[in-house]
C-alpha cells in the first residue's frame, strides 16, 4: 500500500457518509425530476451541471444519477436518439443491487470518478484536479467501450479543475463517447470556464429547509431535535455538510455565546468575551477558531440584513430577533454593519495569514464590534 492509499478522501465531509454511501436525497424533488423527465423523454443530455450552495446534495445527486443510469439497460434513454424509456419514479436504486455494491466500492467498470488526487510527492492532497487525473479518462472510455454499456463520470468538484485540466475535460464535453454521462459537481459554475457551462445542462439545488435538514442529518447519524435542527439549518444556510460541521465543533453552543456578547452591548460583557477567545487558542483549537470567526461574520451579516430589510430573519437561537432589532433598527445601521462586516473580514483574513494569536485577534473583533453598537 503506498503512502497516497492512506490519504483522506478529498470529497467526504468530516463526521459525515460519503455522499456514494448517502441511500437518500432529501430537499431536492425539483432537480431530481428534472433529470428523470429528461431520461424519460429519450434525450439525455451527455453533459449535467449540478449548481447550489456548497453540502446541498449535489454530489449525493450526482452518485444517485450514476447508480440509476449503471443500473438501467442501455436501450433506455440512452442518448440523444434512443427510443424514450419508461418513467421512472425516483433515482432510488436498492443498496442490496449489485450496481449499487460496485458503485459503493468504487469497482463498477462504468464509473469513474475524477477529484484531486496525490501531490507528486504522495504525501498530501493536490490543491487542484490535474490534467493528469483527467487524461485517465481517455483509458477508462477506450476500456469501458468493450463492454457496451453505460459509462458514467462524476467530477467533483469541477471548481478545482485547474486550467489544462479544464480544458481536457472540455474536450470530451464537445465530443461526447457514445452512452456516456458526465456529472459536474460545482459550487461556483461562474468560476467556470464559460464553455464548459455551455455545454451542460444545469440542475439547481436549493438550500434544505428546516424539516428536510433534520431528515438529512438523522441520515448522516446526527440526532438532532426540532429545535436543533432549525438552528442548524439557519446557521449552515441550508447546507447539509455545514450543519454537520457545525454539530460536531458545537457552533449551536458557540452562536449562543457570541449572541450573549451581543445582548450586552454597549456595555460588553468582558468576561465572557475572553473566555470565548480563549476557546479559539491553544494546540488544536483551529476548528472552532475557523468555526467561530465564521460565526462571527455571520451574525454581522444577519445584523446588516435585518436593518436593511426591517426585520430580523428567522431566530437561530432563543433571543436573538430582538438582539439583531436592537442593534440594527434602520437602513443606516445596516450599512454601518455592512461596512464594519468588510472591514473585520480582511482583517480576519490578514491575521490567520499572518498568525497573530487566534484569542487577541479575537478578542479584538469582539471589541470592534461592541464599537459600533455604540455609535
Amino acid at each position: 500500500m503506498s503512502a497516497a492509499d492512506d490519504l483522506p478522501e478529498p470529497d467526504r465531509v468530516e463526521g459525515a457518509p460519503h455522499p456514494r454511501e448517502t441511500p437518500r436525497l432529501y430537499g431536492q424533488d425539483a432537480a431530481e425530476r428534472a433529470f428523470l423527465d429528461a431520461y424519460a423523454s429519450g434525450r439525455l443530455h451527455h453533459g449535467w451541471l449540478l449548481t447550489g450552495p456548497q453540502g446541498v446534495g449535489k454530489a449525493t445527486l450526482a452518485w444517485s444519477i450514476a447508480r440509476f443510469l449503471l443500473s438501467r439497460p442501455v436501450e433506455e434513454g440512452g442518448g440523444l436518439f434512443s427510443d424514450a424509456p419508461p418513467a421512472a419514479d425516483g433515482l432510488a436504486v436498492s443498496p442490496d443491487h449489485p450496481v449499487a455494491r460496485r458503485v459503493a466500492a468504487l469497482s463498477d467498470p462504468g464509473l469513474f470518478l475524477l477529484r484531486r488526487g496525490p501531490r507528486d510527492d504522495g504525501k498530501a492532497l493536490s490543491a487542484q484536479i490535474r490534467i493528469d487525473e483527467v487524461r485517465k479518462l481517455k483509458g477508462f472510455f477506450s476500456l469501458s467501450n468493450t463492454e457496451g454499456g453505460r459509462r458514467v463520470v462524476i467530477v467533483d468538484a469541477a471548481d478545482d479543475l485547474n486550467v489544462n485540466a479544464a480544458n481536457a475535460l472540455l474536450k470530451l464535453l464537445e465530443e461526447p463517447p457514445s452512452r456516456a454521462t458526465m456529472l459536474l459537481v460545482a459550487h461556483q459554475p461562474a468560476r467556470l470556464l464559460p464553455t464548459i457551462r455551455s455545454r451542460c445542462r444545469e440542475l439547481r439545488l436549493v438550500p434544505l429547509s428546516p424539516g428536510d435538514m433534520a431528515a438529512a442529518l438523522a441520515q448522516a447519524g446526527v440526532d438532532a431535535g426540532q429545535e436543533e435542527a432549525l438552528a442548524l439549518a439557519e446557521l449552515s444556510g441550508g447546507s447539509v455538510g455545514a450543519a454537520v460541521r457545525l454539530a460536531g465543533l458545537g457552533g449551536i453552543g458557540l452562536y449562543r455565546d457570541l449572541l450573549h456578547l451581543l445582548e450586552s452591548l454597549p456595555r460588553l460583557d468582558r468576561p465572557a468575551a475572553i473566555a470565548l477567545s480563549e476557546r479559539a487558542s491553544g494546540r488544536g483549537a483551529e476548528p472552532v477558531r475557523d468555526l467561530l470567526i465564521e460565526l462571527l461574520d455571520l451574525a454581522i451579516a444577519r445584523l446588516a440584513r435585518t436593518g436593511a430589510t426591517g426585520a430580523p430573519p428567522p431566530e437561530a437561537v432563543p433571543g436573538e430577533a430582538a438582539t439583531l432589532a436592537r442593534l440594527a433598527p434602520d437602513m443606516a445601521a445596516a450599512r454601518r454593519w455592512a461596512e464594519l462586516g468588510q472591514t473585520l473580514g480582511a482583517r480576519l483574513r490578514h491575521g490567520r495569514a499572518v498568525n497573530l494569536d487566534p484569542a487577541t485577534l479575537i478578542l479584538d473583533t469582539v471589541h470592534r464590534i461592541a464599537g459600533q453598537a455604540v455609535r
